[in-house]
């Protein structure tokens, strides 16, 4: 069997990275051949870490997307990608040049302002150390403390939606619900506002149980994916957030970030 090497692409910044990095990754899901190796090259300050840079990707056959912020760095990057004949992509300047050019605005040129430690910034490092504290229900105390409660059966996307909700600054915590076990008192203490209820169809949540068994190395015909187990659930828990009153969002074929717009749009009724 022929050895697939991963194509390589090098994340340059003179701050974290991560914008450049989401951008990639963002362009990287829309292709399924071959396999695509990010390497971040962070806190750059010099042209000889750029001149580094640029020589590693052209041995690896790869190209750069940069976000540099100062302009010597940016042009020295340019420069050198070109002379050496490596495809570097610029993500921040033509932004940055449209907002000077645009607005008539001069920019800071201070790498790092968009992850400065403000107080948004702790908001949310809060808001996602509550979320894995008090995933899955492994606290019930901590219901009381969150903004939203998402509730359901396995494999309906609580965690994936937590920690989405955390980056936004809401503390979320969530609860299975199983037929077998009781849910915890606190969850009937809440007001109703603030539990939501997450549902699927029974055929895809079978798919997805099926797939998750497999990759586990299980049988995929174990009761966790049998279908009437599943329709079992599925009643259970619909009958659970009928005696809360909650609201219920059907998560079938949504992607996290959709299902999460509509509770953020929720949770802005409450406030």
């Amino acid at each position: 069997m022929k050895e697939i090497i991963p194509a390589i692409v090098f994340v340059v910044s003179d701050s974290v990275g991560e914008t450049a990095e989401f951008v990639v990754r963002a362009a990287a899901s829309q292709f399924d051949q071959g396999q695509f190796e990010i390497r971040r090259v962070s806190y750059v300050d010099s042209l000889d870490t750029v001149a580094e840079v640029v020589a590693c990707a052209y041995e690896a056959g790869g190209f750069i997307a940069y976000t540099l912020i100062l302009p010597a760095l940016r042009t020295g990057m340019r420069d050198e990608a070109k002379r050496v004949g490596v495809r570097a992509v610029d993500i921040m300047g033509p932004m940055m040049t449209a907002f000077e050019d645009v607005f008539d605005a001069t920019p800071k040129l201070r790498p790092g302002l968009l992850h400065k430690l403000d107080d948004e910034y702790f908001r949310r490092v809060e808001a996602i150390e509550f979320a894995v504290k008090y995933d899955d229900g492994r606290d019930p105390r901590g219901l009381l403390r969150a903004d939203v409660v998402l509730i359901g059966v396995s494999r309906t996307s609580k965690t994936p939606l937590s920690m989405y909700l955390a980056h936004k600054r809401v503390r979320v915590a969530n609860v299975p619900l199983v037929p077998e076990v009781a849910p915890p008192p606190e969850l009937f203490r809440l007001p109703v506002g603030r539990v939501i209820g997450l549902t699927i169809r029974a055929d895809e949540l079978n798919a997805i149980r099926r797939e998750r068994l497999l990759t586990l190395g299980l049988r995929d015909g174990a009761s966790y994916a049998d279908r009437t187990r599943i329709r079992t659930e599925l009643e259970y828990s619909q009958q659970v957030m009928r005696d809360i009153g909650c609201k219920i969002i059907d998560v079938s074929r949504r992607a996290v970030e959709e299902v999460a717009s509509l509770i953020l749009d929720h949770v802005k009724t409450l406030s």
